[in-house]
């Protein structure tokens, strides 16, 4: 088992770079709405949290029956992985949490040297894959895919699993959630934890076909969220422009970061979001990111053993924050 302090960082003070949070607190009418919710906490919420999934569904144009909800997405990627996850080929590098749930799985390496642009009419999956999944923006490379390619490829394998995750597609990125209706073999999860700043909250929900959606929920708690987090998500959707102006801040820092990075010889990668990915060598990524954490910023090591030892995925935090880390890796570099 991963280490609580590992994994999210537990209760350390200092700047946290390491799991792709959002540096921004939510917005006011999200913080607003959560609060008018905590006198209410005696009481559930409505089952399944209907009122969010008719939301969600009518900012996708997606029927409210595919929809599913739960505490988080990392909940709902584990219950599709439980079901289909026996063979699984997976774009790397990718999410960590994927290779590390799959029963087995093979690869599709994104090439560093074409700053990891991949083409999807040139994935080929070996036979008897039983789910392949494509995260749009990729993650940690923070970079895109063109999704024209993926209606042809779910019918050419109409016996594999398409997962997409669109965890940072609040941020960049064309959503394919519109298509599950169309293709029986699609599935597209999603999350308030990263553009909309509601880590804290767990939010997350998929589209799924109507047979799984049925099942996911069926088994499901019937009362997934507090309700001060769907509140919390409720509230944020209905202020998307506000989300879409972070956005746009928080793509102005992260570039301003990655040139300073740039300018003390760091390497650094074109990204879409507000993390990126730099090489650090010929310093390693394990000592430099151990001298951080004494310095009282916390980034992890990418330790992708076919990228090399010096690779990090910086996260943008606030310019201030931004502006120490940058003083502190000239001292240090």
């Amino acid at each position: 088992m991963v280490s609580i302090l590992e994994k999210g960082g537990g209760t350390f003070k200092g700047i946290k770079l390491l799991l792709c949070e959002n540096p921004l607190p939510p917005i006011q009418e999200a913080v607003v709405a959560a609060q008018a919710e905590v006198p209410q906490s005696n009481y559930y919420t409505e089952p399944y949290s209907e009122p969010l999934r008719r939301l969600i569904s009518e900012r996708l144009g997606v029927p409210d029956r595919l929809v599913h909800i739960n505490a988080g997405s990392e909940l709902i990627l584990r219950q599709l992985f439980d079901r289909f996850g026996q063979r699984v080929h997976l774009l790397t590098p990718t999410y960590p949490l994927f290779p590390e749930i799959a029963q087995q799985y093979t690869e599709t390496r994104l090439p560093a040297e074409d700053n990891f642009a991949f083409d999807l009419e040139d994935l080929g999956l070996p036979e008897r894959t039983t789910l392949a999944v494509i995260v749009n923006p990729n993650n940690p490379t923070g970079g895109t895919f063109d999704m024209s390619p993926l209606p042809g490829l779910l019918t050419r394998q109409p016996d594999t699993w398409f997962l997409v995750d669109e965890a940072f597609i609040g941020l960049a990125g064309e959503s394919v959630a519109h298509l599950v209706s169309r293709y029986p073999n699609l599935i597209v999860t999603r999350t308030f934890s990263k553009a909309h700043s509601l880590a804290g909250f767990r939010v997350g929900y998929a589209i799924l076909p109507e047979r799984l959606a049925n099942d996911l929920n069926s088994r499901n708690d019937a009362y997934p969220l507090a309700r001060p987090s769907q509140a919390a998500a409720l509230a944020t959707l209905q202020h998307e422009d506000k989300i879409r102006d972070r956005a746009t801040k928080l793509r102005g820092w992260t570039e301003q970061l990655a040139g300073e990075l740039q300018a003390l010889g760091v390497r650094t990668f074109p990204t879409e979001t507000y993390f990126f990915l730099a090489d650090f060598a010929p310093r390693g990524a394990t000592e430099l990111a151990e001298r951080l954490r004494e310095r009282g910023i916390f980034i992890k090591p990418l330790k992708d053993p076919t990228l090399g030892p010096g690779f990090m995925r910086v996260t943008t935090a606030l310019p201030e924050d931004n502006a120490r880390v940058v003083r502190t890796l000239r001292e240090l570099l």
